[in-house]
């Protein structure tokens, strides 16, 4: 049998720690642990233990040439266990799709650590404010009483500070003070396809283009992005959009164009938005939101294998997230945007893979509700009075 090890890999040790409850009634504290080894790679979803003998084999195998292996060692354990879970890839047919995940993720030239965060860090079906609630970690005074202090708010030096000459406030000046995370929204209340339109246009939308080639075209947004090569795609999940029926679109930034994508039924939508955003149902509402979900495969075909290529795809995501957020101030709605989301959930509604290209955030907008019954960050008082 020909075999190879997948291309992304990292062994971690993992210490479960115990208490001697033997010990403990004799009044006296002994803590024991037990180490096992786990195999993270880019292509699973899961960790996978492994025993000294699986991790001799993978050190054995190679990750770039197929080695034929004798009869004994590939019927054996080691070989069988870590062929089953996808560490080691063969060309059977019942290893088929381990193999094509592993070469899925080849061929989009991640850096091998930022591969492996990405995959292991992805949420599935998680409850973010569930997990809050329980753990009482809710409110400012929760996180201090249950953490203790956080560091200090600033950064202070030894030494006196030469003081900076403040300008009088202009309407841009204001119009920032009045960028606050909205956790309110009207759910009554539609948005009008116009001011989406502009969102969209301001925020997303492509303002010109450069075509070194026929095949090689770059564009240019009001973001900058890493080479110049504005990887992140938006996807809106639409609820209560004047003139849009609720469901996934696709925005293409050269057309300022939507196309619909295959949806859930229009009852479905808002459990589907509250999945997406792992429960934060103060967000749940906003009438439209955009998943921004980066090729990588665009920009990782300029940086490959590149250490700093994911940081800058997701400083990709920063720039367009904080241009969308005073668009939406300056157009006078409410505005978020989150990284706790289930991405797993989201990219299957998307049809995406989540290695040539998977959502990384969500930003949401709409008008703000008249009340404010979730408390919102606002300790200027510039947006609630």
């Amino acid at each position: 049998m020909r075999v190879r090890r997948c291309m992304h890999l990292l062994l971690e040790p993992s210490e479960q720690i115990s208490f001697g409850i033997a010990a403990i009634l004799r009044g006296r504290v002994e803590v024991g642990g037990e180490v096992t080894w786990v195999a993270l790679a880019a292509h699973l979803e899961r960790a996978v233990v492994v025993d000294a003998a699986e991790r001799a084999l993978l050190s054995e195998v190679s990750a770039y040439r197929w080695q034929e292996l004798s009869q004994d060692v590939s019927r054996s354990s080691a070989c069988v266990k870590l062929l089953e879970s996808g560490l080691l890839l063969s060309e059977q047919v019942e290893h088929a799709e381990y193999l094509s995940r592993d070469q899925a993720v080849r061929e989009v030239h991640w850096w091998s650590p930022a591969a492996i965060v990405h995959r292991h860090s992805r949420w599935q079906g998680v409850d973010s404010v569930g997990d809050m609630r329980s753990q009482g970690l809710v409110t400012a005074n929760d996180l201090r009483r249950n953490l203790g202090p956080p560091p200090s708010a600033v950064q202070e030096y030894e030494g006196v500070y030469a003081p900076l000459p403040r300008q009088t406030d202009s309407a841009f000046d204001a119009m920032l003070a009045r960028r606050t995370t909205c956790r309110n929204f009207d759910r009554d209340r539609a948005l009008p396809l116009q001011l989406l339109a502009q969102l969209m246009q301001r925020g997303m939308m492509a303002q010109a283009g450069f075509e070194a080639a026929p095949d090689t075209v770059f564009l240019k947004k009001n973001v900058p992005s890493g080479g110049g090569l504005h990887p992140v795609e938006a996807y809106l999940l639409v609820q209560n959009v004047e003139g849009l029926a609720p469901g996934l679109y696709h925005y293409h930034p050269l057309e300022h164009a939507l196309l619909a994508l295959p949806s859930p039924p229009a009852g479905e939508m808002s459990r589907l938005a509250c999945t997406a955003l792992s429960g934060q149902d103060w967000f749940a509402d906003a009438p439209a939101m955009i998943v921004l979900a980066p090729r990588f495969e665009r920009c990782f075909w300029k940086y490959r294998n590149h250490s700093k290529a994911y940081r800058a795809v997701l400083f990709d995501v920063g720039h367009l997230s904080q241009l969308l957020y005073l668009c939406a101030t300056e157009a006078g709605l409410g505005a978020f945007v989150t990284a706790a989301i289930n991405e797993v959930d989201v990219d299957r509604a998307l049809g995406l893979d989540g290695i040539q290209q998977g959502s990384v955030a969500i930003f949401g907008v709409g008008w703000r509700a008249g009340r404010q019954e979730t408390t919102e960050f606002d300790p200027a008082h510039r947006v609630w009075a």
